[in-house]
């Protein structure tokens, strides 16, 4: 009895917590926060296919021209940058913080080419949102995403920094992991979007 009370009385606040040995809470987190981003997305496609499918907009509409093979390249450069965060990520595990610096600057740079070729693509196309449903749903969707792009390009400036200041190691790297983990869910949404804004 004594010893229990003296233990009552050495813990104050609320208990201990118990995280789960698979996953780490920052990395649940970005896994929500993702989850929440699909959702956002998924608001934007229904728009897409309500002005498709149930008003049978024309799409492109004539006489707009979509640059599918602009597109296309942009694709190939966001898809690379996938191998090569993944790549610094496998680097820093092994304790390779030269992989790790270089993995995370050509990951910036490609994520840089895309949104810089993305503002010429708008800059060029030819209409705007005041000429239609087709160029408003088609802003909307790449806008959307060319935003989280920058905000990717923003998380990997941040870890890119740290990484040339020695923040990580093989013990310590659960920046570079969840940075990683948002760029993926950039990569493989710029997919779903390619497909279905310029393809389908």
């Amino acid at each position: 009895m004594a010893a229990a009370h003296a233990e009552h009385l050495e813990h104050h606040g609320p208990p201990t917590p118990h995280y789960s040995s698979r996953i780490t809470p920052g990395v649940l987190g970005m896994f929500l926060f993702i989850a929440s981003e699909i959702m956002l997305f998924g608001s934007f496609f229904t728009a897409y296919f309500f002005i498709r499918v149930v008003n049978g907009v024309q799409w492109p509409t004539p006489p707009y021209h979509l640059p599918v093979y602009v597109a296309l390249l942009n694709t190939c450069i966001l898809v690379t940058s996938s191998f090569t965060v993944h790549w610094a990520l496998q680097s820093i595990k092994r304790g390779n913080v030269w992989g790790l610096r270089a993995g995370l600057l050509l990951t910036f740079l490609m994520g840089l080419t895309f949104l810089i070729t993305q503002v010429i693509e708008y800059a060029r196309i030819g209409f705007n949102t005041s000429d239609g449903a087709f160029p408003t749903i088609f802003f909307c969707l790449t806008g959307l995403h060319g935003a989280h792009v920058f905000v990717g390009l923003s998380i990997l400036l941040f870890m890119t920094i740290r990484a040339f200041r020695g923040h990580f190691s093989a013990e310590h790297h659960h920046g570079v992991e969840i940075g990683g983990i948002y760029w993926h869910f950039v990569d493989v949404m710029w997919i779903v979007v390619y497909l279905t804004v310029y393809i389908l």
